[in-house]
């Protein structure tokens, strides 16, 4: 007999089914089974058969499953054995398998559900082993009915009929069911009132033509929908959602009606069509299509296809429910403005009680349905403003990520930083990040990381020999990392936050050193407690050095200067020694005079070498935003005024003592711009050739090629493409993330790794 133990992306997405199948066509005996640990095979049979066996499975391997391991062991044949079974699955077995992420409906379900004929007609919970919820519903594994919420939901004769038929698409597929069976959906008011009159998915979209706001389950959490061609129902969204500014996402039916709107490149359309259907952030084609502001002052808008039979069924409503699927590839009408239920900076919204007690005042009526949803995940976002992706974040459809680490080590947990909090786990050569949980800026975000923080080890069955986080001592997450080493009698091991932003790239693509890391981003503290943003870092496996930084700049107020660049661009004036032009500039804001004053006693202006406060800095200067009410709304506000890129000039930047990179020269050249246009052009051209100069002539002295890109500066288009060109014309290896936000969401990943390295450099002088 023959023992496989296959790991990998096998659970949930019809694997066992096929192994059946397989294993009857060749005449094998034996059985197959999930695990925590993935899915078992035991065969016996013929040897020519049993050869044959690996390369069929392979060969029809589904579209969205993934094998990345198999272990093998030959055992003594069963006697009696007889035919080939899909067992029980194993629940009492601990290790760490994988866990599919929810997918949108496939095509042969959005085939049944727009078929009159079929039992699932216009069934919001339809799904089958190639689509539907998986993370989302998911208690522990391995990944079967009973542990997940669809529990409470016992399948009918008709449900059960498919899942024990292995010619049925929806053989073995946990979660199926239907209307007899499964969960339902309906409208109630804000007071509570359950509408039953008529049709849910009619009383919806009543709601949103009517210019109301309506609050509906999604597959990770609720969405706040309104219709994106009427403006009052948008400024009506934005104020009662407290999101003054902030872009908003479009929901289509399809590309066709997409294309109006924006530009669609083939990685574009590539994303749109994914299983995850993330947000695709794409060039606007032109003004005028949509109200201004959907997204005020951008020039890329993000959008998105349909993530579940639900939010099918809207547009099917819209279009008069036709039968069948040719109005699928025709352009349609509707168009929603559609983002996430939560007040700004608040945890997103997931259970019907939540929503009728915390959205009574934003939403006009609730869609609700009885499925709960155990693991909420916002939605993924993906930026295409550039010839290659950039996510900005992962969530639900694409997360949890597993990760193949270059190495192992004991098996770690990390909990990330302060904002996009995310964490990550490992045991031997894995990793797995998770859905970023949020800011820990409110007492509901710092409730669920404390619940992730015992759940994922759980969920995984991994016992963590450490704990890592975030240098920052007086934080929610640092106390809780040291309350769980503490209590488990395990250490500590913190990790400076640009070192980790720069490992989290090395991770990702199994480097371990030397490299040249530039890390760019908004704020970290270094280990003396400086605020850090624009590093330059040599690391390696034995920890890391900082070989420069950008020249810092004064925050007068502290963290209120990061929400209103105007006090920032205050402080580069001081610095250039430019105080008479004050008063010119700034002295429509109030307290103007104030923090001139600040800035010449030197009182609450702590220095900062942060690349995205000078980012801010810049846009205050140049009158593109003085007050953020997002983050990194005056960035993003700036990379929108660039249309081209003029020749840098070598001479608006130097390298002081220190190795200081000093943009004095590049920042005195923008004072005598009085076009916002044309000094941001030159500020992102010199900006990048400073930097790659800069990252370039550490590499060269070092010997070292591979030269790391992080830090959420790096979702700027252009200056994530222009630092790769610039630095491979200096013979340079630039490295990206691929899979991963620059952001801090992947800080947790970076930890993991160092701690890795640091768990095997100790291991290895101690055995020297």
């Amino acid at each position: 007999m023959q023992y496989l133990r296959v790991q990998g992306l096998v659970q949930g997405v019809g694997f066992r089914p096929l192994v059946y199948r397989l294993a009857c066509e060749l005449g094998l005996q034996g059985r197959v089974y999930n695990t925590p640990a993935g899915v078992c095979i035991e065969l016996q049979g013929d040897a020519a058969a049993l050869r044959q066996f690996e390369p069929r499975l392979q060969d029809r391997l589904p579209v969205i499953a993934r094998i990345d391991r198999i272990e093998r062991v030959t055992m003594p044949d069963e006697p009696n054995l007889v035919g080939f079974c899909i067992q029980p699955s194993q629940d009492e077995i601990h290790d760490s398998g994988e866990i599919l992420p929810d997918l949108a409906p496939c095509d042969d379900c959005l085939a049944e559900l727009f078929d009159p004929r079929n039992r699932r007609w216009r069934y919001p919970f339809i799904n089958c082993t190639r689509c539907g919820p998986r993370y989302s519903i998911l208690r522990r594994l391995p990944y079967d009915r009973h542990n997940t919420s669809m529990a409470m939901f016992p399948p009918c004769p008709s449900c059960l009929h498919e899942y024990d038929s292995p010619a049925d698409r929806r053989f073995h597929a946990q979660p199926n069911t239907c209307s007899d069976c499964g969960p339902s959906v309906w409208v109630e008011t804000v007071d509570g009132v359950r509408l039953d009159e008529a049709d849910p998915l009619e009383q919806a979209l009543d709601t949103v033509r009517r210019g109301e706001i309506l609050a509906l389950k999604g597959v990770g959490g609720f969405h706040l929908i309104c219709d994106a061609r009427n403006p009052d129902a948008i400024a009506r969204l934005r104020q009662r959602k407290q999101r003054p500014h902030k872009p908003f996402a479009i929901m289509a039916a399809n590309t066709q009606s997409l294309d109006p709107l924006v530009q669609l490149s083939e990685i574009a359309t590539r994303w749109l069509a994914h299983p995850g259907t993330p947000i695709v952030i794409a060039p606007c084609v032109r003004q005028g299509m949509l109200p201004d502001t959907v997204a005020p002052g951008l020039n890329g808008l993000g959008v998105m296809l349909p993530q579940s039979p639900l939010h099918w069924l809207l547009f099917h409503e819209a279009a008069g429910r036709p039968v069948g699927t040719d109005w699928l590839v025709q352009s349609q009408s509707l168009l929603l403005v559609m983002t996430s239920a939560n007040l700004s900076g608040e945890p997103l919204i997931h259970t019907n009680a939540d929503a009728r007690t915390q959205l009574r005042d934003i939403a006009d009526r609730l869609l609700l349905h009885d499925r709960d949803i155990v693991q909420p995940q916002d939605d993924p976002v993906i930026s295409v403003l550039a010839a290659s992706g950039a996510w900005g974040r992962r969530g639900r459809g694409v997360s949890p990520q597993s990760i193949k680490l270059a190495v192992t080590g004991p098996p770690m947990l990390a909990l990330g930083g302060y904002l996009k909090t995310s964490l990550c786990l490992s045991q031997g050569p894995r990793a797995w990040l998770s859905p970023p949980l949020g800011d820990l800026a409110s007492v509901e975000s710092c409730r669920r990381l404390q619940l992730q923080v015992e759940q994922l080890p759980a969920l995984y069955g991994v016992t963590p020999a450490q704990v890592s986080v975030d240098l920052q001592p007086d934080s929610y997450g640092y106390r809780l990392a040291q309350q769980f080493a503490d209590a488990r009698n395990i250490s500590l091991s913190p990790v400076q936050h640009h070192h980790a932003h720069v490992a989290a790239v090395m991770a990702e693509h199994q480097l371990t050193g030397p490299v040249i890391g530039l890390a760019l981003d908004g704020l970290g503290l270094g280990e003396a407690g400086e605020l850090r943003g624009g590093e330059l870092l040599k690391v390696n496996a034995s920890g890391h050095e900082r070989l420069g930084a950008l020249k810092p700049l004064p925050l007068p107020g502290g963290d209120r200067a990061a929400r209103e660049p105007w006090r920032l661009a205050l402080a580069l004036l001081f610095q250039l020694g430019r105080e008479d032009l004050m008063a010119e500039r700034f002295g429509h804001q109030p307290l103007w005079q104030e923090v001139a004053q600040m800035l010449r006693a030197d009182i609450n202006c702590p220095p900062s070498s942060s690349l995205g406060r000078l980012f801010d800095a810049v846009a205050g200067l140049m009158a593109v935003c003085d007050v953020q009410t997002f983050e990194a709304q005056a960035a993003m506000l700036l990379e929108a005024q660039v249309r081209q890129l003029p020749e840098p000039d070598a001479s608006l930047w130097r390298v002081s003592d220190g190795n200081c990179l000093d943009l004095t020269p590049l920042l005195q050249r923008l004072l005598e711009m009085d076009n916002a246009p044309e000094g941001a052009e030159c500020f992102h051209a010199n900006l990048i050739a400073a930097l790659a100069a800069w990252a370039g002539k550490a590499a060269h002295e070092q010997g070292i090629s591979d030269v790391i890109l992080s830090g959420g500066c790096l979702l700027n288009s252009w200056l994530r493409t222009g630092l790769v060109d610039a630095l491979q014309r200096q013979g340079l290896t630039p490295r990206l993330p691929i899979n991963l936000p620059p952001g801090d969401a992947a800080l947790s990943l970076g930890q993991v790794w160092v701690s890795i390295m640091r768990a095997n450099v100790e291991r290895e002088r101690g055995q020297g």
